[in-house]
């Protein structure tokens, strides 16, 4: 592997395009550190440090950590990417619901129309949700940030609000608008998926801290054993191990194609396969989980202030849905919204009928199996077993961490990088790079990084 690493600074493409990976990526860090102007960070980032376990879990903690620490920074790119990815996923599910995106998504130049719409999409949520993050969090900091004191904006400023929520406004989407441009520049002229490799650099940004913590924990305070220091290192090697095998597990559907006529040629038959992958939904089943489970308890919360027994019911609500104090409640629920948006991401966005549609277009079939409707709903069949192994696999793999936090009481910054969206995100998006460059390395006649075989390609 080692050698592998070495033969791509020898193809002088490869290396070009690592190079402007690498260079573009400092660059999105470097938005990280510049703050919004009248804006006072400083405050927000000592908040964040002394609120880090209990924020961890929540919503901050995972907005904070796909933005690499720009949100306690209140940053440019205080909103990150996640503008973008909101409006993806959007248009996403759009193409899946309505027909007349669904026709120009399968038009010669529909992609492209259809990228062009996430773009302006994009610029719409950054400007709706850096309004809300500049009057909800820079303005008004107290009602959102429970424990802070003091102020963010200065008063020069709030002086003249309008103009400053202008400015504002303009420097948050400008931010999230230059990191989705920089991404696409890294998809296109780099290695890797740009807005993937952004994310996965903000996460790996917090490492150094983790790291340090860990170090406090056990060699510093001495809270635990070195025994425990071994058992936390073969959980994180056995968890980064299953992660590698679920993303790379698939379900080989072959598909058998007859002789047929193509102009005056005779087009030869053959035999292939279609990979139907175990995780198909990705990390975005623990996200929308999460999400779903945190704005009810914000608003639980905020009605438990009204006096009386219902302010009481609303509290006792509130703690239910608390992941440090909700206990078997909180995981139960968690663990049923996983396996719900699991399979509601398959159901919208696996067309099992378009598949047989094609298949029978091109003259493909599946043995065993008649064209049209009996495929379809072999497919669907199929997909729906393996999306229970996946969902199963989710769901332990995003308790993980609570499990560390709760039980055993380690810091929720070092635990996050024993499972859940951080570590899934970084593995998939390495492996998916990975591939990437071990393409460029065979092609040139080098060896991949494995010398027996070679990564297992996503199609």
């Amino acid at each position: 592997m080692l050698s592998a690493f070495a033969n791509t600074l020898k193809i002088p493409e490869l290396r070009q395009r690592l190079l402007f990976t690498f260079g573009l990526l400092a660059i999105c860090r470097m938005f990280a550190a510049i703050p919004v102007p009248g804006v006072n960070g400083a405050a927000l980032a000592m908040y964040f440090e002394r609120m880090q376990d209990r924020l961890g879990g929540g919503l901050l903690g995972l907005y904070s950590m796909f933005t690499g620490g720009a949100l306690e920074n209140c940053a440019i790119a205080a909103m990150g990417i996640m503008p973008y990815i909101s409006a993806s996923i959007i248009m996403q599910l759009l193409v899946a619901v309505m027909p007349q995106l669904g026709r120009i998504a399968r038009e010669e130049n529909g992609r492209q129309k259809i990228t062009q719409y996430t773009r302006y999409l994009t610029v719409g949520l950054a400007m709706f949700q850096g309004y809300l993050m500049v009057v909800s969090m820079f303005e008004n900091p107290t009602a959102l940030l429970h424990g802070f004191t003091g102020t963010l904006v200065t008063d020069a400023w709030l002086r003249h609000p309008f103009i400053y929520r202008l400015v504002a406004i303009i420097n948050l989407t400008a931010g999230t608008i230059l990191l989705m441009w920089l991404g696409e520049q890294i998809t296109q002229r780099g290695v890797g998926n740009g807005v993937s490799l952004i994310i996965t650099a903000n996460i790996v940004a917090r490492l150094p801290a983790a790291l340090e913590r860990t170090w406090k924990m056990f060699f510093v305070e001495q809270r635990y054993t070195i025994i425990h220091f071994v058992g936390l290192l073969a959980v994180l090697l056995a968890v980064i191990a299953a992660i590698i095998a679920v993303t790379q597990s698939q379900r080989k559907v072959t598909v058998q194609y007859a002789k047929r006529m193509i102009g005056q040629r005779m087009v030869a038959g053959g035999q292939t396969y279609m990979p139907l992958r175990v995780n198909y939904s990705g990390v975005m089943p623990i996200i929308f989980a999460q999400a779903i489970l945190m704005f009810p308890q914000k608003i639980f919360l905020m009605l438990s202030a009204k006096a009386g027994g219902v302010g009481v019911f609303f509290g006792w609500l509130a703690q239910l849905l608390n992941e440090a104090r909700g206990g078997i409640t909180y995981y139960t629920l968690y663990s049923l919204l996983i396996f719900v948006f699991s399979f509601f991401w398959v159901a919208t966005t696996f067309n099992e009928i378009q598949i047989a549609d094609d298949l029978k277009k091109y003259g493909g079939y599946v043995p065993g199996m008649r064209p049209g409707k009996p495929t379809a709903d072999f497919l669907r069949t199929t997909m729906t077993r393996i999306t229970l192994a996946g969902a199963v696999f989710l769901t332990v793999i995003a308790l993980i961490p609570m499990w560390l936090y709760t039980y055993l009481g380690i810091d929720y910054l070092v635990a996050s990088f024993f499972g859940g969206t951080s570590m899934l995100i970084v593995v998939g998006v390495m492996l998916d790079t990975m591939r990437q460059v071990e393409t460029h390395l065979l092609t040139r006649h080098y060896d991949g990084f494995l010398k027996k075989g070679h990564l297992r390609g996503r199609r």
